[in-house]
């Protein structure tokens, strides 16, 4: 006689699709019963509310009642009532991000699984323009909001902004993916390289995406009526210290931790090229803008960002942190792991360079055209 457990069905992308099912219907109930505690308070207050701040420019957002209002004094936001979000990041919207990415690398490794890709680094190497293309998607944001006749839809604007820009990136590169493997099993696009040779059209398809957008920001900020400015000496130092710190860090765990580089491989170098870049906009950005004739040093993002600028009072630690975290990533990224999970290990590769890169290209990018 078959048992209850039996009867249903267990398998991994059931579990994973109840779990999601089972949180969502929560936050949605406890929406609809305690709206002032679980929307305004929570929902709203960490992570809704702070993306429309940044949408609008504003110093912060308020929500009397079941309206947002904008200010644009920071005295006005601290006489302000709860909830008042301001633009950015906080260590809860923080900790709800992380936990949001893990369940979503899951479920995608299962999504993976079905379609039968991205069993190796082949895949990750294809997906390196769209690791890229969230920060410059980002910087299209920033411009628009620095020209006084804004274009892009007010509805449209949060889904540029972090961190809601990673979703709408995540289903254009699945639109983008999804489209090479259907159009190559079908034989209405040769396969190209080896395996199945549908990471060649995504690999295509990212590049020119990625070229018409970074083509946009360079024609803003040289276009004398925007704005915007190009500062070429502000992309060059950020890629020159991004390229000694990446061959540096490269050459030193090759030589005292050879382990590391037994799973990735030259998929490595992206991953200390990803963090190097971020750490290294980051420098220049808050700290050298000025001295390179670019205008004002930008400000922190991120509450890490901050409080290492506050501890040491200069950014450069920041590279230091980025760097370390990309070694210790790539220290756990070892070779059974591969062997053991491919699939979820190529991922982990994808979402560890993408969470470096993506803000690096958009703080690099944005400094360069002066947004």
């Amino acid at each position: 006689m078959s048992t209850v457990a039996d009867r249903l069905d267990t398998s991994p992308a059931a579990a994973w699709l109840g779990g999601v099912a089972a949180v969502v219907a929560a936050l949605g109930l406890g929406t609809l019963v305690a709206p002032e505690t679980v929307y305004d308070g929570f929902l709203w207050h960490y992570f809704w509310g702070p993306v429309q701040a940044d949408a609008q420019s504003a110093t912060c957002a308020i929500r009397p009642g079941t309206t947002v209002e904008y200010l644009y004094g920071a005295a006005e936001c601290q006489a302000a009532a709860e909830p008042v979000a301001y633009p950015g990041y906080t260590l809860v919207s923080e900790a709800g991000y992380a936990i949001t990415l893990v369940v979503a690398l899951s479920g995608v490794v299962l999504l993976l699984r079905r379609l039968d890709i991205a069993a190796d680094v082949r895949f990750f190497f294809a997906m390196t323009p769209f690791f890229f293309l969230g920060g410059a998607l980002r910087v299209v944001e920033d411009a628009d909001n620095a020209t006084p006749a804004e274009t892009i839809p007010t509805l449209i604007k949060p889904w540029l902004i972090s961190p809601f820009i990673y979703f709408t990136l995540f289903f254009l590169t699945l639109a983008v993916v999804a489209g090479a493997v259907v159009t190559v099993r079908r034989g209405l696009l040769p396969a190209v390289g080896d395996g199945e040779g549908y990471e060649t059209p995504i690999l295509v398809a990212g590049n020119a995406i990625l070229a018409v957008t970074v083509g946009y920001l360079f024609v803003f900020g040289a276009d004398p009526q925007s704005p915007g400015t190009v500062y070429p000496q502000v992309i060059g130092v950020i890629l020159t210290l991004t390229a000694v710190t990446t061959a540096g860090t490269w050459y030193l765990t090759r030589e005292f931790l050879p382990s590391m580089h037994e799973g990735t491989g030259l998929a490595g170098v992206v991953v200390l090229f990803a963090h190097a870049l971020d750490g290294a906009a980051n420098v220049v950005g808050l700290d050298y803008m000025v001295a390179l004739g670019a205008g004002p040093n930008l400000v922190p993002k991120h509450p890490v960002n901050q409080f290492v600028v506050d501890v040491a009072g200069a950014a450069w630690p920041f590279l230091l942190v980025k760097i370390a975290a990309a070694v210790f990533v790539l220290y756990v990224l070892d070779g059974p792991l591969f062997e053991e999970s491919p699939r979820y290990a190529v991922l982990l590769l994808i979402a560890v360079t993408a969470v470096g890169l993506g803000p690096g290209t958009r703080d690099m990018l944005r400094a360069t055209i002066g947004v």
